[in-house]
Order: C-alpha cells, then structure tokens, then sequence
C-alpha cells in the first residue's frame, strides 16, 4: 500500500515522535480496515464486520490508571484509593521518551483526527497516534468524523499516544505493572500501553472529559441518551452491562448517543460518534438494530468466536462475557444525525441487583436521586474488568468511578442544579435479579424493562397508584399495564419472603455503611434519603 493510497501524511515531530516508517493522517475506513487484514488483526467475511481478538486483556485495567501529580491540577484532582493513582512528572516523561521511541521505530503509524463532543461550543479535539490500524479503526469509529472544511486548520487539544505492545517496567516507570493508562491533565495527554484491550483510548478521552466539563459549567455523563418526537430526552445513567446501550436503542425514540454525554446550557450532547454494545448473547428478537450492526461492514467485533467460514457465534463466552461490538451511532437507524437535544424531561439510574432486592422500578425524590447518584450502586458484570468472573455487588460513584478525576460532590452539585432547574422526573430501575440472588433468581425480563420504561417516559406513571418500599424509602408503582403485578412486588417473587426480608436488610445496610464512610459530610437531607435498617 503506498502512500499516495493514504491520504493526508503528517509531521509527528511536534509530539516528540521522529517517524522512520509511513505517517498517515486519518485513512479511511475501508483501507484501515484492509490493513487490519494484512497485519492479521481480524477475519472479513463478505461485506461483514473485522472480528478481533485483543489478546490477554479483555476489558479494563482500572487499576493501573495513573494521573500525573502536577502543578496545574492537582489541587482539584480527586486522590485517594485506586481511582486517581498519582505517578510523579518525572516517571511520566521517562515512559513517554519510551513511547515515543516505540512509535517512531513503527514501520507505519496511523494518526486518527476527531471531536469528542457533538457540541461545537464544548468539544475537544481529540489526536490519537498507533501503529495498529485495528485501534485506529476503533478510534476513528468512536469519536466524531472532522468535515472536510476542518480538517486543514484542525489543531488537537488532547493526544493519545497508543502502544499495546509496549510494556512498562514497575521499578523504573512507577507503574503497578506493564500495563499503563496514564493522563497528564495539565498536557491533555494520554499514554496507553501493554493492553490491546480498545475500550481503553474511548474511556480516557472520557476521563479527559470529566475533567474538563465541569470547568466549563457542563455535566458530564456516565450515560446513554435519547429522544421521542414529541422532544421528550431521557437520559440513563449505568455501569457496562446494566443496559444503557440496549435500553436507550429503542425503535420508538431517536437515538442520541450509547454511552457518554454532558448536558449543558441548551441540553444534552454526546461525547461520542459511535457506541460500544456488549454483544455476548445479543439476541435478534430483543435487541434487533445491535444484532443487525454485528453483521455489518465497519463494524468491530471484539473477542467474538467465528469459524472458519466467517460464521459468529455471539452465545460464546469461552474468551470472555465482555465480547463487544464498535460501531459508529449512524448505523441504528433512528440515530439523531446531530447528537444533540434538549434539557432531560426523565433521568433513569440502571442498576443490575445481583441480589435480586430492588424492584424493576421506582420513582426518587431529588434528595434520593442525589443519594443513589452518589452510591451509584450496581453489580459489576463479568468480564468488564480484569478479575470480575461472576456479578459482584458495588458502589461506583456517579455511576462513573473510574473515570472521574475530580471529587464526586462536584458531579452530584451539577446533577441537583440541572434537575433544580428543568424539574426531570428520575427513576431507579433494576435491570438485575428478580425472584432471588445471581445463580438462584433470573434476570429481569427485558421485555417488562421496556414496557415500564416506556410508561414513565411517556407520562403514564404520572398518576398511577405508588407503594412506599419500606426498607429503601422510595415509591414502587402498584401496576403497569402490561407488566405481571407479581414482578412489581420483589419480595413476592422469592420463594421465602422472610428470606428476601434479611437480604433486604443486609442490602440496606452495605447502602448505609457505604454513604457514611464516603459521604459523611452531604446535607443532612440527602443522607437521610436512604434506606433505614429498621430492627
């Protein structure tokens, strides 16, 4: 392939990168797909998607993120615990001379160009730099296409320097391990190396987000978004695996973005240009748009069994429950071309209950809404992270741990003023167990999440007849049309209600101890919106 091939060659050396093989500038599709081909990433079948495998890893290192102590933000960086890990300004330079290093030593770089942020007002241009095509395919998949006219006067704001097959060394680079995921606020600079794991380059760009937002008066969003025609925006706030992809993909409302998004002065905008959907067991009858994506050219499937025919069995799990599909938001067929809408009418908090305790629905008040937010409980899914086997019960912050730089008061702040100010309803909806725990229950029916989803966004619950959890404190609807009245009452889904009483208590109590070892300083009206342990 030569050069003239490619368009768009570009000088690296103003990123410390003197290049001895090709450079190219934000090839297109087709041919990053191709060479994904030739340096053996990935099988083609005929007009259908790039399968690849990535290797050891995965899912997420979180773990081994590292911010750079510095100057000009470490006053409001958000130390502590294993979030915000700090590596020193020197350990940073010494492992960005080794990236560099490795980059310019390529036989081929590819350079991939684009926003994050659909806002024009708030976006952030975004330069990502690797010697794999497969991980500038996915990057150019998952940040937002410059036009044509802003191209030539482009000039990044944020640089990803990626090298999966670099790893660090613990002692020299103050790294936990080999692999590093590494942000210099101050630089607006990123280094990703010893993963081949893609989700990495979306989720730190999404951090450099989280960052910088709120800065500039804008609430950033662990979240998936979208809207009706009548301009009803809902947004749905969850970890990986609670929904937020599937649920937000509804054939009845245009879809604004899967995953990540701020909500500014003249409303919601996404992040991103593409998604990033969980497609292990996806399933053709339930989630048909996604289905339709995993056979589709441009896609990216990651870690999804195909045979030698080119035939993909999305039920196997063998490499992992994490399998993944990038593609970019314009091919669900009801994607909002402009990733942008108004203020939110309804904000949703999925949580998958591993221990099959909350109901599949239940309306807050703005003081609870800022306690869930803060607990941000769910389940880790398996495969997610490194080391997560089975469902495991946490509380993630925002519905956005890892990927905040700043303290959690100061996305809950902006989350209580934006509903002070446009008045949404909010929702908790379980999307976890009913009728007992992981490996007793089974997962709530899809079909009923969506039924009683539509009927709160829609404003059919507006009126409806609401029971007070006595445990958790917030209100259950009694019936929704179409949903079994069983489902609605989880206690009597368990074969032993007495049972699901001591569970629910012991939930209440990891909610209860888990805000007042964190949150010990929130206004009292917010930490008496949880659950009471009663006797």
């Amino acid at each position: 392939m030569t050069a003239t091939e490619i368009s768009g060659r570009v000088d690296l050396t103003e990123h410390g990168i003197d290049a001895s093989g090709a450079v190219y500038r934000n090839p297109t599709t087709s041919l990053l797909y191709t060479h994904a081909l030739l340096r053996g990433d990935g099988k083609l079948g005929e007009g259908g998607p790039l399968v690849v495998d990535t290797g050891t890893f995965t899912g997420r290192s979180p773990r081994d993120k590292f911010l750079v102590d510095e100057p000009s933000s470490t006053d409001r960086i958000w130390w502590g615990g294993d979030v915000n890990q700090k590596l020193s300004e020197d350990h940073y330079e010494g492992l960005r001379e080794k990236v560099t290093s490795h980059l310019a030593s390529a036989p081929a770089l590819y350079v991939v160009d684009a926003w994050a942020g659909a806002d024009p007002a708030h976006r952030l241009g975004v330069r990502v730099i690797t010697a794999h095509p497969y991980h500038a395919l996915f990057a150019r998949t998952m940040f937002i296409d410059l036009t044509p006219e802003e191209q030539a006067p482009f000039a990044p704001q944020a640089l990803v320097l990626h090298t999966p097959d670099l790893e660090a060394d613990p002692h020299v680079d103050g790294t936990r391990t080999g692999t590093f995921v590494v942000l210099h606020p101050g630089r607006t600079e990123l280094l990703v190396g010893g993963t081949h794991y893609a989700g990495e380059i979306k989720k730190s760009i999404f951090t450099v987000m989280n960052d910088r937002l709120p800065l500039e008066g804008i609430f950033p969003m662990h979240c998936s978004a979208n809207v009706d025609e009548d301009g009803h925006v809902a947004i749905f706030f969850g970890l990986s695996g609670t929904g937020k992809t599937t649920l937000s993909a509804d054939p009845e409302r245009s879809l604004i973005g899967d995953d990540e998004h701020g909500w500014g002065d003249s409303g919601v905008f996404n992040i991103e240009g593409g998604c990033y959907a969980k497609v292990i067991r996806l399933s053709p009858v339930a989630e048909p748009e996604i289905f339709r994506t995993t056979r589709t050219f441009g896609t990216i499937l990651e870690n999804v069994t195909i045979d030698d025919f080119g035939r993909l069995d999305l039920d196997d799990d063998s490499k992992t429950e994490n399998t993944r599909a990038a593609y970019k938001l314009e091919q669900i067929g009801h994607a909002l071309h402009a990733k942008q809408a108004g203020h939110p009418n309804s904000v949703i908090f999925l949580t998958a209950d591993a221990f099959g305790i909350l109901p599949p629905i239940a309306k807050l008040t703005r003081e609870q809404a800022l306690y869930y937010f803060l607990s941000g409980f769910t389940a880790k899914l398996a495969g997610t992270e490194i080391g997560v086997t089975e469902p495991q019960p946490t509380f993630s912050t925002c519905f956005a741990q890892p990927f905040l730089p700043q303290p959690p008061s100061v996305y809950a702040r902006m989350l209580g003023e934006k509903l002070d100010a446009h008045a949404a309803d909010v929702w908790l909806v379980n999307t976890g167990w009913t009728g007992g725990p992981f490996g007793e229950g089974q997962r709530m029916p899809i079909q009923a999440t969506r039924t009683m989803l539509r009927a709160a966004l829609s404003g059919k619950l507006e009126h409806a007849e609401l029971r007070t959890d006595e445990v958790f404190g917030f209100q259950v609807p009694v019936r929704v049309p179409g949903v079994d009245l069983k489902l609605l009452d989880p206690r009597s889904t368990w074969r032993d209600p007495e049972l699901y009483d001591r569970k629910a208590r012991e939930l209440a109590k990891l909610f209860v101890e888990n805000f007042a070892a964190r949150f010990a300083d929130v206004d009292e009206p917010i930490r008496a919106a949880g659950p009471t342990l009663g006797a």
